[in-house]
């Protein structure tokens, strides 16, 4: 069920109003999904009923994407806010440490969150933060040239593409290994998604300088990439786990950058297995 919460986060210039779009379900230990830049929380749409049967699911739109508003002036989409951001979420909605599961920079909200010991298990999904100067240059790149095309393809040229499996393809492969697997609906949604995105470009200057360099003793934490994510290559996995020794990491074969879609049993039983 979808539902939006506000609440205030402190800022400079006093506390400010934030509100947070949602869906909620299934019934056990809390589970916060937190997305990718440029996405939604569809993005978890194929593993949410899997992990529903064993975990009270919350997936969340980031502020500025998807259905959430934006952030208000005077609080920046750098990692110290966000992180605020759902320390307050958790509040608001009475989640005493949740276990978490991010995707690309849900990943590395994720691994912040349980940084600062406000979850009780992480799963990190293809994390941002991993990289060198280069591979985020590279992957910036692609991302801009991915908002672009989504803002420039009038939505009947999108819809069209939708139908078929090439045009899915066209869409979707910079972060789908299966793009072929992606719904029409799904590929549309995602595609607006992306164009509409107001948090977009605050949020990608922001992780221009962010590095993840931190251990994060006495917590689970699961890394996981895809061997076929072409957008944050799957070396950045191994220097994860060297930042983070007791972390497992977890080969997730035939995936790409969000590989909920690509094997949606998989990585449900990835996040499972590290929320226990």
């Amino acid at each position: 069920m979808s539902a939006t919460v506000s609440f205030t986060v402190p800022s400079p210039q006093g506390p400010q109003s934030v509100t947070v779009s949602y869906a909620r379900v299934g019934s056990g230990e809390p589970l916060l999904l937190l997305h990718g830049i440029g996405h939604h929380r569809q993005a978890w749409d194929p593993v949410v009923d899997i992990l529903a049967a064993e975990r009270d699911v919350i997936a969340v739109d980031l502020p500025g994407f998807g259905a959430s508003p934006g952030l208000p002036d005077g609080l920046a989409y750098d990692l110290p806010t966000t992180s605020a951001v759902f320390a307050a979420f958790c509040e608001a909605l009475e989640l005493d440490r949740p276990h978490v599961a991010g995707n690309s920079l849900g990943g590395l909200l994720a691994l912040d969150l349980g940084r600062e010991k406000r979850v009780r298990s992480v799963t990190a999904l293809s994390p941002a933060g991993f990289w060198s100067q280069a591979e985020r240059r590279y992957a910036f790149g692609v991302l801009i040239a991915m908002r672009q095309i989504s803002q420039r393809l009038p939505l009947p040229v999108v819809e069209r593409l939708s139908r078929t499996a090439a045009g899915r393809t066209a869409l979707t492969s910079t972060i789908y290994a299966r793009p072929g697997r992606r719904s029409p609906e799904a590929v549309v949604a995602e595609t607006l998604a992306l164009a509409r995105a107001t948090g977009f470009d605050a949020t990608l200057r922001a992780g221009g300088a962010v590095q993840f360099t931190d251990d994060i003793p006495g917590l689970p934490v699961t890394v996981a990439w895809g061997t076929r994510d072409w957008l944050l290559v799957r070396r950045q996995g191994v220097r994860a786990k060297q930042i983070i020794p007791r972390a497992r990491l977890v080969r997730l074969p035939g995936c790409g950058h969000c590989p909920m879609n690509d094997d949606p049993a998989l990585v449900a039983r990835v996040i499972l297995d590290g929320s226990r």
